[in-house]
């Protein structure tokens, strides 16, 4: 963590794209605690916020295709493009309120929006990091942004619940589209550097690509993409992931009933603070564990399995919270070493593509577990809904303990691309025929 503090303090770049994903993702932690609880308000039913939540999570599936856009267009057009749109289309659901139209009708008109103006974020991150940091420091820099991407916006999701409580839930989107606004601010003034690894010809090439010639290579795009990860054992980890997002969407559906019944809208804003808090423990110890070899990284999701389940039956709604977050800690340490683990073992100009592919072949089941979670509180309650979902971290300790070849996979910090069975050379050059 003061490895991370000192980049931030040297690196102006970093230090306003860490500064613009905070106020980013905190906008995205308002809009989300707000719009899933006034759907719950709105409608009582479980099944409305599971579809709600599912459109919300669709970035994950739909990055496939922001991939490429992302590797070709500039990116400070998409950063600050995203964050303006988002921040005028929050206003709507205050003003709808203020008029008296607002209903569950106009939350699936405004929030399709929302998702797609943020679809950009997801391979983003990846994409842009090597073009402002040393490639030494991606360790550091990862862990850093996983505080805010993960791990700092809970205390927006805590604060987002009490003031959902004391004021209502149209009043939060006014403040919301202010941190978009601070975002936009931020991204515009980063000064983008070349990949560390980019080929010679593609460096020489000083056009600036064009709409036409984005969508000219789009599916060369996402092939490439594809190639790369075929046959490798990401395959096997893309599963894993899989599983924990379904896991995830389930839970993010029913969560605005759970915390219902255990108190009210501040539980429900403390539920998703704990998770922010679990996700922000790890992320800081990530570069910690970086020479614990990674097979071991990923069981020890197991123990985060078995912390979910105690939050379930807990007597009290406070050690509910408690061990609730605890069981994020796993999951925060593994997903800072994957993301370091990706920009060092691909090459530079395929980690848009890489990431995206990757992101939307696991991601799917986040919208997926969301539609599913809320038909099965419907049918088993919430309570019984909520216990089922920590199969998902069960799922990767117990997948990956008895698959010796991930077992076995050696620490971050030591890894080489063999190890996953992967070969970039060829791909890589293919990206460019």
């Amino acid at each position: 963590m003061m490895a991370a503090m000192r980049l931030l303090g040297r690196n102006r770049d970093f230090r306003r794209f860490f500064a613009g994903q905070f106020a980013t993702n905190a906008g995205d932690s308002l809009y989300t605690v707000a719009v899933l609880w006034l759907a719950f308000e709105l409608s009582g039913s479980t099944v409305v916020t599971g579809a709600l939540n599912a459109i919300l999570l669709l970035p994950w599936l739909l990055q496939l295709f922001a991939g490429p856009l992302v590797d070709r267009l500039p990116l400070r057009f998409l950063l600050v493009g995203s964050q303006v749109v988002q921040g005028v289309v929050v206003l709507v659901l205050p003003l709808a309120a203020v008029t008296g139209r607002l209903s569950v009708g106009v939350l699936f008109v405004v929030v399709p929006v929302l998702m797609v103006a943020s679809l950009v974020m997801a391979p983003m991150e990846t994409a842009l990091l090597p073009r402002i940091v040393d490639d030494e420091r991606l360790s550091e820099a990862n862990s850093a942004l996983s505080a805010v991407t993960l791990g700092l916006d809970m205390v927006f999701d805590a604060i987002g619940g009490g003031f959902i409580a004391v004021f209502g839930a149209t009043a939060l989107f006014f403040a919301d589209s202010l941190t978009f606004a601070v975002a936009a601010l931020l991204f515009a003034g980063i000064t983008l550097g070349t990949p560390v690894h980019r080929d010679e010809r593609e460096r020489s090439d000083e056009s600036e690509p064009t709409v036409e010639s984005v969508l000219r290579s789009y599916v060369s795009d996402l092939r490439a993409g594809v190639e790369v990860l075929r046959g490798t054992l990401f395959i096997e980890l893309v599963l894993t992931t899989a599983v924990v997002n379904f896991a995830t969407g389930v839970t993010l559906a029913i969560l605005p009933a759970f915390g219902d019944g255990l108190g009210g809208p501040g539980i429900y804003g403390l539920l998703l603070g704990a998770l922010g808090i679990g996700r922000l423990v790890g992320s800081i110890a990530g570069p910690s564990v970086e020479d614990i070899p990674y097979g071991w990284v990923l069981i020890s999701q197991g123990l985060g399995a078995g912390c979910w389940v105690l939050a379930v039956f807990a007597p009290t709604p406070a050690l509910t919270v408690v061990l609730f977050g605890l069981a994020w800690v796993p999951a925060g340490a593994s997903g800072v070493l994957t993301s370091t683990l990706n920009q060092r073992v691909f090459p530079a100009d395929l980690l848009g593509r890489v990431t995206a592919t990757k992101g939307t072949a696991s991601g799917a089941t986040l919208p997926l577990g969301s539609l599913v979670g809320g038909i099965i509180a419907e049918t088993l309650g919430t309570t019984t809904t909520m216990a089922l979902a920590a199969s998902g971290f069960a799922f990767t300790a117990v997948y990956v303990l008895l698959r010796p070849q991930l077992r076995q996979l050696p620490a971050v910090g030591a890894a080489v691309p063999d190890d996953f069975d992967l070969r970039t050379e060829t791909e890589s050059d293919s990206s460019h025929g």
